[in-house]
């Protein structure tokens, strides 16, 4: 069984499997590509502006099923009566400062203050494009965020308190925990990644996947990972799932083992069952790797026999079974 809880070695978590993470001697081998190859990775044109009309979540989802993608790897999922929001990164750069690193590609689609009432934020590892200190920061303020529940890896408490999460409100789950949020079960699941917002703290507090199970739909938000045999264990354990969400952008073959890409997605897509719909994230937002910006949709975008549902961000879009959903925005 693969399915297990996290194990430790000191401070350090462990993944499931043997992974290699880059250190400092990763630098000399990524810096000459990127820095010579910098205009592919960026868009050539303005991108959006996108736009979320709010007043669609003033009414439940016909389907049960209403996924708004607001880029990279944030989603605002409602499912079976629950409404959780995902990853919240609003920040302008995927970065420890706002004057230096990543920027964003595209403003939100939606301004935080207008924001539908949560059930839970989830919160899948504390990378800087995954968990925002100026979006908690200004999440913590909303009125309609202020009971909302908190679910994090092991850790991650630490980190939300700091930036005004109230302890109570905050849970935090390692691998194989499940905890109940209205009709909905949370489990957290293994992932094959890392942790840490510097060189110095890696690995020391835990990441991890999702299986989000209500009465009437299943979901897997896969986060940040590579590939590992655990996957076929999930789809048999949790699936079948109606969506699939699975990382495409951010990867090379010099860090394969912590992001899969998008022909590792596809692959771990099928390890997982292969059923319902294939939803790509973590790509279209940010600069975070060395291939060009739309390569890792071009990838997927002919694949055969899947069943691909890639909206465009902003737009609360409905989850039909079997029907594909294919937004040609980045084009």
């Amino acid at each position: 069984m693969l399915l297990q809880p996290a194990r430790r070695d000191g401070r350090r978590y462990l993944n499931p499997v043997r992974t290699a993470v880059g250190g400092l001697s990763m630098f000399f081998k990524v810096a000459p590509r990127f820095f010579f190859g910098t205009k592919a990775r960026l868009p050539t044109h303005p991108l959006g502006p996108f736009h979320t009309d709010a007043a669609v979540y003033a009414s439940q989802p016909p389907s049960g099923l209403r996924v708004t993608w607001m880029g990279h790897s944030t989603s605002l999922i409602e499912i079976d009566g629950a409404r959780i929001l995902i990853d919240p990164v609003w920040d302008e750069r995927a970065a420890p400062t706002n004057w230096a690193g990543p920027k964003r590609f595209f403003a939100p689609p939606l301004a935080l203050t207008d924001l539908p009432s949560l059930d839970a934020v989830l919160i899948s590892h504390d990378h800087y494009d995954h968990l925002g200190e100026g979006t908690i920061r200004a999440l913590t303020q909303l009125p309609a965020i202020k009971n909302v529940q908190w679910i994090t890896p092991l850790g991650v408490g630490a980190l939300l308190k700091k930036f005004g999460v109230e302890a109570t409100h905050i849970a935090e789950m390692n691998w194989m925990d499940t905890t109940r949020i209205g009709p909905l079960d949370i489990t957290a699941l293994p992932s094959r990644h890392f942790s840490g917002r510097s060189l110095f703290n890696r690995f020391q507090t835990l990441w991890a996947s999702f299986a989000l199970a209500g009465p009437a739909h299943r979901v897997y938000y896969g986060a940040d990972s590579g590939e590992w045999p655990g996957f076929t264990e999930i789809g048999q354990q949790f699936g079948p799932f109606d969506l699939t969400m699975l990382e495409i952008g951010a990867s090379d073959p010099l860090w394969a083992d912590i992001h899969m890409g998008p022909e590792g997605a596809i692959r771990s897509f099928r390890a997982l069952g292969g059923n319902g719909l294939f939803m790509p994230i973590h790509w279209g937002l940010f600069d975070l790797a060395l291939h060009r910006w739309r390569q890792p949709i071009e990838a997927i975008w002919h694949v055969e026999n899947l069943k691909l549902w890639s909206p465009t961000p902003g737009a609360p879009t409905e989850v039909i079974s079997g029907k594909e959903l294919r937004s040609e925005w980045w084009r």
